[in-house]
């Protein structure tokens, strides 16, 4: 959108949003039409036909879109810029990372990142009576959803249980609320079984936490990892400079068959993005302020050498189907085992396309970009995240657990699927944990689920109240800002017509 008073008047005049998403609003809108550096001519003429995709960032880019804080660092040596001494006691430390999430920007301008809270909590929880530590846990829980009102902040738990951990999930699943969201990074050799069960009794009732698989997530990353925002494994101290796309249901359109999609569009769209996303960082890295200026990087809470970027992956399953059709075959993405080679081919063509790239900033992962497995737009209509099958054809649970940890593996910087489940197992949460178990053994990475009746729901990568899209839905204003998305999602991504696994 520009910027322009027509712009400016109808943020002003929505009735819907609250005063800091009106101003957040407003700050995209004041970076999105300046053009700080060169954008490639064959970028653009693949964006006009929606092959490619910067996903909303701005064209003056200011800040990295993902951020990793080394919180850990922070328990341990207090922030000298925000004059924040080494926490001593639990309210202590709750307060110190209160007032440090203030000051964690992101492409949201709010953290998408918020540490591993039950590790960085337990400390203080210990020798503490039990009720006490409860109650002022409950209270920064509510701190983060009612000050961090996105559930792109996402915390993460485990894999070791803890005395918070156990807290924080039975606390989440009495709050019932979207924000923040949550993973727990899940180790079968690691986690124990009564833990993971109380997480996925909290996950039914509240759609959190997600589960990671966490001796794959180690294995991928040579630092100490995080998951942030939807589902993005990224290195702690690092994160993110740049997330942008590629639409392959539209590339698979623009195509004039399988052969013309391999030997032109893919090549072509592929280099063009990375050179779109080359010419992002190096302004960012070489001519915005942040890494010169921002305390998290003076202070070692951030590292340049530890950030990527991330090129996303949508379509999967569409742009399987489209090139089947015009190759006059009936074969279908999930169901059939030559379009499943055909994704396959895809994924494969696209990684080596990516990995062959260089980019000297990129020295967290290899000087190269990472496929990650976007998870859609609210504006994305026919179009699956990542490489998901479409909403409307799942496939049997075991069958579908298989299909997806076949496409996992392309996507180290984050991908997973969502599985529904009816009430029947609230009352037999090991079951759905044997189901874990099974998926990430076929090679899953991310296992998300929630209740049939459950008001929190997993939109793609994020959280939403059904409750608070209804209100929308009605001209109310709401407090979580993921909300307009989602009820987008709602109207345009079939979200609610999930299989529900019975």
């Amino acid at each position: 959108m520009d910027f322009t008073p027509e712009s400016i008047l109808k943020i002003i005049t929505d009735t819907t949003l609250t005063h800091q998403q009106a101003m957040m609003n407003l700050a995209d809108l004041a970076v999105s039409h300046p053009q700080a550096f060169e954008v490639p001519q064959e970028y653009v003429e693949w964006e006009k036909v929606g092959v490619l995709c910067d996903m909303g960032e701005p064209r003056l880019p200011y800040a990295p879109r993902y951020l990793l804080p080394d919180y850990e660092k922070l328990m341990t040596n207090g922030c000298e810029f925000l004059r924040l001494p080494r926490p001593l006691k639990l309210a202590d430390a709750i307060q110190t990372l209160q007032i440090f999430y203030l000051h964690v920007p992101s492409v949201t301008h709010l953290p998408v990142y918020l540490g591993n809270i039950d590790t960085l909590l337990e400390p203080f929880v210990l020798g503490m009576h039990e009720t006490e530590a409860r109650v002022q846990i409950r209270r920064f829980l509510d701190f983060i959803s009612r000050t961090l009102p996105n559930s792109f902040s996402h915390a993460n738990i485990g894999p070791v249980e803890t005395v918070a951990g156990l807290m924080i999930v039975e606390i989440e699943a009495e709050r019932q609320d979207a924000v923040p969201g949550l993973t727990l990074l899940y180790d079968r050799e690691l986690t124990s079984r009564s833990f993971a069960e109380a997480c996925v009794r909290c996950a039914l009732s509240c759609a959190k936490p997600s589960f990671a698989h966490h001796g794959a997530c180690r294995l991928e990353n040579a630092r100490p990892y995080g998951i942030a925002s939807c589902y993005n494994a990224l290195n702690i101290g690092g994160g993110a400079f740049t997330l942008s796309r590629i639409v392959l249901k539209r590339a698979a359109d623009a195509a004039n068959g399988i052969d013309d999609f391999f030997n032109r569009v893919m090549p072509q769209a592929t280099q063009a993005l990375c050179r779109f996303m080359d010419e992002k960082i190096e302004f960012l890295v070489e001519r915005s302020h942040f890494f010169t200026s921002s305390f998290l990087v003076k202070e070692g809470f951030l590292s340049k050498d530890a950030f990527t970027g991330m090129f996303g992956v949508v379509g999967l399953h569409e742009a399987v189907n489209v090139l089947m059709k015009k190759e006059g075959k009936q074969a279908r993405f999930g169901k059939d085992e030559e379009a499943n080679a055909l994704g396959h081919k895809i994924m494969q063509r696209l990684e080596q396309l990516v990995h062959t790239h260089q980019n000297p900033h990129c020295g967290a992962s290899g000087g190269h970009f990472v496929l990650h497995a976007q998870v859609g737009i609210d504006s994305d209509i026919g179009i699956s995240p990542g490489a998901r099958i479409a909403i409307g054809e799942e496939l049997p649970l075991y069958q579908h657990l298989r299909h997806a940890g076949e496409f996992h593996h392309y996507f180290p910087s984050g991908t997973g699927d969502i599985f529904p489940f009816d009430e029947t197992y609230e009352r037999n949460p090991s079951a759905i944990l044997d189901i874990i178990d099974g998926g990430f053994a076929s090679g899953m990475r991310y296992f998300s689920t929630y209740g049939k009746d459950s008001d929190v729901i997993r939109i793609t990568g994020y959280l939403v109240k059904k409750s608070d899209m209804e209100a929308l839905a009605r001209g109310e204003t709401v407090l979580q800002n993921n909300v307009i998305w989602g009820l987008g999602e709602a109207r345009h991504g079939r979200i609610l017509e999930r299989k529900v696994r019975q």
